[in-house]
């Protein structure tokens, strides 16, 4: 049986500020149109951090199944990879954790939509979104080894997650949340275009092509200048279209982080000097969304 501690290192518990980010900052958007739902928030919040602890516990065995973790990874290493967990044992976690984010998802539905048409929609998007989780790179033909990951990210922890948890306490749309939705789903792109920067020797070794390895190193790095400056950059759009009081810029005091990231990583010759830059990056995003979300409670 695997030690506790393995568990906890297959959880990936860093990664779980930024899956939360979309659902703290769709509850905000809410509150500041007038409406808030705590049950909602909570459910959210839950299903969120079980969907990515299912997709960290897939990735952790779909990467070691596809012989991309390996001596030449430069990341931390997995718990299938070192032997502390079984393959076997990682099959059944994935399984348990599918199940717990589909039940806790379908309560956050049927509590915000009740039982309609509606309904079933978001059962499929839900579906889609356990999908997505594990077969990242998990089975004969994942995702993430043909460079779609980062539309991936992009679209669940952005739109599906900011524009999908408004909708559930507020059950409309409101086209100019596109924004700052498209903000967290280009941020979160941004870390996943670190971790594949920092890996892309051994991932191109692997064939595991991400789209960092189909860009190469040079342009990877400006496409992940254009990540972070276009995530900012909506939110900025956003808040000047919808000014309200002087909080709500105050994301912007994560912008200076932001920016000496940016430097770290334009300048990084040795992929090994990104690993820290991933967690940098991470927390810069968790550290806006709560910075952004703020300004929209007290401007509410």
């Amino acid at each position: 049986m695997a030690a506790p501690s393995a568990w906890i290192q297959a959880f990936r518990l860093r990664t779980l500020p930024l899956a939360v980010s979309s659902i703290i900052v769709g509850s905000a958007l809410a509150a500041f149109h007038g409406v808030h739902r705590p049950a909602i928030n909570a459910l959210a919040l839950l299903t969120a951090v079980l969907l990515q602890v299912l997709s960290n516990l897939a990735n952790d065995l779909g990467d070691h199944e596809h012989g991309t973790d390996n001596a030449d990874r430069v990341g931390p290493t997995r718990a299938v990879q070192s032997g502390a967990i079984s393959p076997t044992a990682m099959k059944r976690a994935v399984v348990i954790c599918g199940l717990l984010a589909l039940i806790s998802g379908v309560g956050l539905i049927v509590t915000g939509l009740g039982l309609t048409l509606t309904t079933l929609a978001f059962l499929g998007i839900g579906l889609l979104a356990i999908g997505a989780a594990v077969r990242y790179t998990y089975g004969n033909k994942p995702y993430g080894y043909a460079g779609l990951g980062d539309a991936s990210v992009f679209l669940f922890f952005g739109p599906v997650g900011v524009i999908g948890t408004y909708f559930l306490h507020t059950e409309q749309l409101e086209p100019a949340i596109g924004l700052p939705a498209a903000a967290f789903g280009l941020l979160s792109a941004g870390v996943l275009n670190v971790n594949n920067m920092r890996d892309i020797r051994n991932d191109k070794a692997s064939g595991k092509i991400t789209m960092a390895v189909r860009l190469g190193s040079e342009r990877a790095r400006s496409y992940h200048s254009l990540l972070v400056i276009g995530g900012l950059l909506c939110l900025v759009l956003f808040t000047a279209s919808h000014f309200r009081a002087m909080p709500q810029w105050g994301f912007l005091i994560t912008t200076s982080a932001l920016a000496s990231h940016m430097r770290t990583v334009l300048r990084a010759v040795d992929p090994r000097s990104l690993d820290p830059e991933l967690k940098r990056l991470a927390l810069g995003t968790f550290a806006t969304a709560l910075a952004f979300s703020a300004g929209l409670w007290l401007a509410a």
